[in-house]
């Protein structure tokens, strides 16, 4: 099982989603309000903005999807400008189902 953590703009957020939900067996994601900066500093006017608003998306997918779903994430959130995000793929060890108390490598 692989985890995608992305943080992309606010404004691709709709149409990301849309191409992530055409995934067939997609097997849904999380999306959180967060802000940060990387390497390419943010400037507007003569003031330094030491951060700028994101949008977080942590999904866990089974490691047959988790190429389509990294590849999607990395289509339809670019737009070639500075600022556009990044996104991770990370192996997860383990998943469990709270309700169920179910839990393994494919708990998704």
């Amino acid at each position: 099982m692989k985890e995608i953590r992305a943080y992309v703009q606010p404004f691709v957020l709709g149409r990301l989603v849309q191409a992530l939900a055409d995934i067939p067996g997609f097997p849904g994601l999380t999306v959180s309000d967060c802000e940060g900066f990387g390497q390419d500093r943010i400037e507007a006017g003569s003031g330094f903005i030491p951060s700028a608003p994101k949008k977080r998306l942590e999904i866990f997918a089974p490691d047959d999807l988790a190429e389509a779903i990294f590849a999607a994430v990395l289509q339809y959130a670019h737009t070639g400008r500075p600022g556009d995000g990044k996104v991770y793929m990370i192996e997860v060890l383990e998943g469990g189902k709270i309700r169920t108390g179910e839990r393994g490598r494919q708990v998704v």
